[in-house]
């Protein structure tokens, strides 16, 4: 297809992107109408959506999307025992295909100090260059570091002298004692990668990092989508340890958002982690944020709140984030902390518990910050965990939301503030809200979300029985509800992987897909985590970006991903039907079929436009 021919198509398709905004609601009869009188009389139930509608909405909204035989399969089960599992992701058994792929990635296991150990920064292994610092424990990445640090030497060297820092590093420099023959030589230097990693799958370990010491980084990094997991982690060492850290915390989440079965934890743990937001560059959150998700944020997704809150608040990533961990009271002696910091007193309040309405103070955010000084983390650049230091502690008097707190306190007084805000009216209403909001509706209607709140002041917080109570409201069946939702950059890549039964053999290209559609994962500056509004994603700019990704999956173009095009051979209706679970729109169809006319491969460019249709923008 001429590249004239698709950008005429996608804008075809972009003129359906109102169609995206959510229905808007019919404005109330003037009163002591007729209209208003009969309302008055006789209010009619909310009302519902049919049988077909629940099960794809529910699929829409608890999942990141239906897969093939997904309908079919929870019809089979029964919607309201399929919605109660998921409520009870224990019960579900793990996917071997998924933990077959998340099983390479082994610093998804490990603690942060491990990960500060085996997978070193730029600046460790300086150290570790100038003999200040030991190198790792293990071998193999013992090895890669060595050869890092005499790739190091060699550029420092050349530098001296005026080369190129890579002037010495290619195949035919290796020893004599190799014994390849020419042709091996000529494809590990001027080989395509297909013939390189081929060759390179013939070598032990030690041969394959002396090998990749030798080549420059551009041609390591043309190998990666190629490598099989074991030595695609070795080419990630030599590109730089602590990017191992990063790229199998994105992979991970991808992955697990793909083909995990326990849906519904994958969804909250997502929007748990923004609403706990953390930024993974800054600093020692490189290593920090990878147990946040895993260990504070996860097991407590439908616990209680006050749980999750203070595993939050005791988390080295979120002290770290926010500088809590240098805050302290008021001791001149303590010249090497930075005095208070009101920044997680601020956020506490605003972004993780009362909402920026719930009644506080400014006076309130510094007594708050004050509750929490001594809070701290045992050694941050070594993967050190929670600690609290009394001698940073405040021990005057405070004042939170007009309770006080006496004099002479220690971490008891940031005890007592997490539970006031706990407990709260303001939390419990912000907190239903922002799960309406995220699974209902844009501007979910205030009737339920004190029906959630209700459920939440009840229950002690107890997060299950939030969920089950919207699970069960008739506003979240409410028929404008359905499709009326834009899915976030995340959401839309994942679903697509699942629309498509994608085979995700490498998932970091899908995380650098993110980036340009607006989503870098674990990657929100601000604390305010991404947004669970899906107006907030709606731009023609953003839309045009997901119909090129798309396109470019259902013709195998994205790397690291494959896609078996036999599925695309149904007719354009029937593969449309296919890929939305349900009926295109009118509109869509009428463009999709339009533009099919005359050309090559119709099949995968069909299913490439419906991906990118608005249709399929809506969950």
């Amino acid at each position: 297809m001429r590249r004239t021919g698709f950008f005429v198509l996608s804008i075809a398709l972009l003129t359906l992107a109102p169609r995206l905004e959510a229905k808007k609601k019919k404005p109330a009869p003037p009163a002591g109408s007729p209209a208003a009188t009969q309302k008055n009389t006789s209010a009619p139930a909310v009302p519902t959506m049919t049988p077909e509608q629940r099960t794809l909405h529910a699929l829409n909204r608890l999942t990141f999307g239906p897969r093939k035989g997904d309908v079919e399969a929870v019809n089979a089960m029964g919607l309201e025992q399929w919605i109660e599992l998921q409520l009870h992701p224990e019960q579900i058994p793990l996917n071997p295909v998924l933990e077959a792929k998340l099983a390479p990635l082994d610093t998804l296991q490990m603690t942060t100090a491990e990960m500060v150990r085996r997978y070193p920064t730029p600046q460790m292994v300086k150290l570790m260059l100038d003999g200040r610092l030991a190198f790792p424990d293990d071998q193999q990445t013992r090895y890669s570091v060595e050869k890092l640090v005499a790739r190091y030497k060699r550029r420092e060297a050349a530098d001296r002298i005026g080369l190129p820092g890579d002037a010495d590093m290619k195949a035919s420099s290796l020893p004599e004692t190799w014994q390849l023959d020419d042709e091996q030589r000529q494809i590990l230097d001027n080989g395509k990668p297909p013939e390189q990693v081929a060759l390179l799958e013939t070598f032990s370990p030690a041969e394959q990092l002396d090998v990749l010491d030798t080549l420059p980084n551009g041609a390591r990094n043309r190998l990666m989508g190629l490598a099989p997991p074991d030595l695609r982690r070795r080419i990630q060492i030599f590109n730089g340890p602590v990017q191992v850290v990063n790229q199998d915390l994105m992979e991970g989440k991808i992955l697990r958002a793909v083909y995990s079965d326990r849906q519904l934890e994958e969804v909250l743990t997502d929007f748990w982690y923004n609403h706990f937001n953390v930024n993974l560059d800054k600093g020692a959150d490189r290593y920090m944020v990878t147990s946040y998700e895993r260990d504070t944020i996860r097991p407590h997704v439908l616990g209680k709140f006050k749980d999750l809150l203070l595993a939050t608040a005791q988390s080295p990533a979120m002290l770290f984030y926010l500088d809590n961990w240098q805050s302290a009271g008021p001791d001149p002696a303590k010249r090497r902390r930075q005095g208070l910091n009101e920044n997680y007193g601020r956020e506490l309040m605003e972004l993780h518990t009362l909402g920026v309405d719930g009644g506080y103070t400014q006076q309130d955010v510094t007594e708050v910050a004050r509750c929490f000084t001594g809070w701290t983390i045992k050694e941050p650049n070594l993967g050190g965990g929670f600690d609290y230091n009394d001698k940073l502690h405040d021990k005057g008097e405070k004042h939170v939301l007009g309770v006080m707190i006496p004099a002479g306190g220690g971490m008891s007084d940031g005890l007592k503030v997490l539970d006031i805000l706990a407990r709260h009216p303001s939390t419990a209403h912000f907190i239903s809200k922002s799960l309406a909001t995220r699974f209902v509706a844009d501007d979910p209607p205030e009737a339920l979300v004190q029906k959630m709140a209700e459920t939440f002041t009840k229950t002690d917080g107890d997060l299950r029985e939030v969920m089950r109570t919207m699970l069960r409201a008739p506003e979240f069946w409410d028929p404008a509800n359905f499709r009326n939702k834009v899915k976030s950059p995340f959401e839309f890549v994942v679903s697509a992987m699942r629309a498509v039964n994608a085979d995700i053999d490498f998932a970091q290209p899908l995380a650098g897909q993110l980036n340009p559609l607006g989503e870098p994962l674990y990657r929100k500056l601000e604390p305010t985590g991404y947004s669970n509004r899906g107006s907030d994603w709606l731009n023609s700019a953003s839309l045009l970006a997901r119909m090129n990704f798309a396109t470019a999956l259902t013709r195998n173009g994205i790397g690291g991903v494959k896609v078996d095009a036999t599925q695309f051979t149904l007719d354009a209706s029937g593969l449309e039907k296919s890929l939305l679970s349900a009926d295109p729109s009118p509109a869509a169809k009428d463009a999709i079929e339009a533009a099919l006319a005359q050309q090559q491969q119709a099949g995968m460019l069909a299913a490439g436009l419906t991906l990118g249709s608005p249709d399929f923008q809506r969950r």
